[in-house]
């Protein structure tokens, strides 16, 4: 996790989480005009979806469509309220205050997104709740101060509801203080369109690839955990353009990551050679 220094002038700070070019992203109904009119309320979004089918690519595109700087925070199991919020460290002049990615988004304007939400724990979450309702607050209890978001700030999170458990899920307190939009892979040709430009090949080839993945996906739940992303299909893509005969590339970037079992290998290893 990336903390920024706590020294130089607030454009400085800010400067490096702008994102400066136009991310790629293909829209697929109108969630980009829904997201417009949550931010124009500073309403906090929770973005639903299978891995890797485009959420942080989502959020990185608005971010650079409404010009705000992005702060992404890839959560996980042993991540603690201290990682978000901030906290004291030692140096050669003694102990100072560090604010954590969270503080600094809701002190300075950016846009704080907080990546598969759910591999937090519970009592990590709950830090971001007063900033979720009409408070808009971040409380620093180990530092004495009450951090009042910038009028620019938004926090949006997301997570695969796929691999919700009992043990990992968000609580309905949490969940309540959310807009929500859903997101999944795209219908074929568009599928297909995002493969074509991102990673090089030809437009039928792309069209075999998400074949490929379509057929994946019909195997969640029979066999696989999780059906083959439109991530994965770039990354098989990729290596076709760069010259690698179609059937290894799609075991490199396909089959063999998604599985260990000898039956399903085979499965999709036959799913592969009928389009290449």
């Amino acid at each position: 996790m990336t903390r920024p220094a706590s020294t130089g002038t607030v454009s400085e700070l800010m400067d490096q989480y702008i994102v400066r070019e136009e991310p790629y992203y293909r829209t697929v109904a109108d969630e980009v005009e829904l997201y417009e009119a949550a931010y124009s309320v500073r309403m906090p979004m929770m973005l639903k979806g299978p891995t890797g089918c485009g959420k942080t690519r989502f959020v990185e595109y608005m971010a650079w469509k409404l010009k705000k700087p992005l702060i992404t925070v890839a959560c996980n199991e042993d991540m603690t309220a201290s990682d978000l919020v901030g906290r004291y460290l030692l140096d050669a002049n003694g102990t100072r205050w560090q604010d954590g990615p969270l503080a600094v988004a809701a002190r300075h304007g950016a846009i704080c997104y907080l990546d598969e939400v759910v591999e937090a724990r519970q009592d990590t979450i709950v830090v971001i709740h007063p900033l979720t309702d009409a408070r808009r607050q971040l409380p620093l209890e180990k530092k004495g101060e009450l951090v009042e978001a910038h009028p620019d700030f938004q926090i949006v999170i997301s997570y695969n509801p796929g691999y919700q458990s009992l043990m990992k899920d968000l609580k309905q307190s949490t969940k309540q203080r959310f807009g929500g939009l859903d997101f999944n892979y795209p219908e074929h040709e568009v599928e297909a369109e995002i493969v074509a430009h991102e990673s090089g090949v030809s437009i039928d080839v792309a069209k075999n690839l998400v074949h490929i993945g379509e057929r994946a996906r019909n195997l969640k739940g029979h066999g696989l955990d999780e059906g083959l992303s439109t991530r994965m299909l770039i990354y098989a893509g990729s290596l076709i353009t760069k010259g690698v005969a179609p059937l290894a590339a799609c075991r490199v970037a396909l089959v063999r990551p998604i599985t260990d079992d000898p039956d399903m290998r085979d499965a999709l290893d036959s799913a592969v050679t009928t389009y290449f």
